[in-house]
């Protein structure tokens, strides 16, 4: 399993870490937004451009080009000084500003409460989702989303500025600390497909929708909303998930608990260690062929590696 290499001051300051977060941890992710430099295509491909250039040429205040007037053209892009130079008739092209909210589900149900390593699942996801929303706060945009659990629900309509970004986080966070006493409770089948709903009803064509989850209760159901809201927006899955999850530790007897319950995990079988590490493989393959189908990136996060350096990693990844 990957080591977690030494941390600077900043990156020990504000990494998430523990079996919850707070309020003013997702708040100080707003530094760790800052931070991440992302230059603007990688900011346009992740969804974290506010109000950012689209790939329609139209009338607005970015110069593109200089073409050759054609019929129909708008007479006031005419470019006169060219025109009387050339002694043809030439257009300005620009490229047109749009708005692009981004609307941000985050899973906080029971299955994320987990980690074998710095900080649950939960956590992470948690960390993720406020430094998606304070990129998007900080370059103009809207954002919202649906804060969901095993059992509940918050629903957060898109708008712009810090008040927004406040509800959001605020959810995130007491969505997080309910799971410390909540988390021994079974989860109610079709969360996520519930979530999903939310988006559908909250998102707008034209926006950017992050899906923040562990995908435990990924089903059909499921894969027809991210197709429905793929199919106007663009949709990106981020997979949240413990080293743990992905291979078993060094041969040993291990005690694990799920808050009340005490076990022993026994590892020293080898054709168990690799059958463990095979189906995980194949659960996030499965997912992969799955999102690459309807043409949704899915991404990764692990909880035992920074955050901010992982999502550093996305914009040299994504297309």
């Amino acid at each position: 399993m990957a080591r977690l290499r030494q941390l600077n001051p900043e990156q020990e300051r504000y990494r998430c870490r523990g079996a919850f977060v707070t309020l003013q941890q997702l708040l100080d992710q707003r530094h760790v937004a800052r931070q991440l430099q992302l230059d603007y295509h990688s900011r346009t491909r992740l969804g974290m451009s506010g109000t950012h250039i689209s790939r329609i040429k139209g009338r607005g205040v970015d110069f593109e080009e200089h073409r050759a007037y054609q019929p129909g053209d708008d007479i006031r892009s005419i470019d006169w000084r060219v025109t009387a130079r050339t002694g043809r008739p030439f257009t300005k092209v620009f490229r047109e500003e749009r708005e692009r909210p981004v609307i941000i589900g985050v899973d906080q149900s029971s299955s994320l409460y987990f980690g074998s390593q710095v900080a649950f699942k939960s956590v992470i996801a948690a960390e993720a989702a406020a430094i998606l929303c304070w990129t998007t706060i900080d370059n103009g945009d809207r954002v919202g989303g649906v804060v969901f659990g095993s059992s509940q629900q918050e629903l957060i309509k898109p708008r712009r500025g810090k008040r927004s970004a406040l509800r959001f986080l605020n959810a995130v966070a007491g969505s997080s600390q309910q799971l410390v006493s909540q988390h021994a409770a079974d989860a109610s089948p079709g969360y996520l497909r519930q979530a999903l709903e939310q988006l559908c009803r909250i998102t707008r064509a034209g926006s950017n929708v992050y899906l923040i989850s562990d995908f435990n209760d990924f089903d059909e159901g499921c894969r027809q909303y991210v197709q429905q809201l793929a199919l106007h927006n663009s949709m990106t899955c981020v997979l949240v998930y413990d080293a743990l999850e992905e291979q078993l530790p060094r041969p040993g007897l291990y005690s694990i608990t799920d808050g009340t319950r005490r076990s022993t995990l026994d590892t020293h079988q080898r054709h168990l260690r690799e059958h463990y590490q095979q189906a995980f493989s194949a659960r996030v393959q499965a997912l992969q062929d799955g999102f690459t189908a309807m043409k949704v990136p899915l991404l990764t996060i692990r909880t035992n590696q920074l955050v901010m350096e992982q999502l550093e990693t996305w914009k040299h990844k994504t297309p």
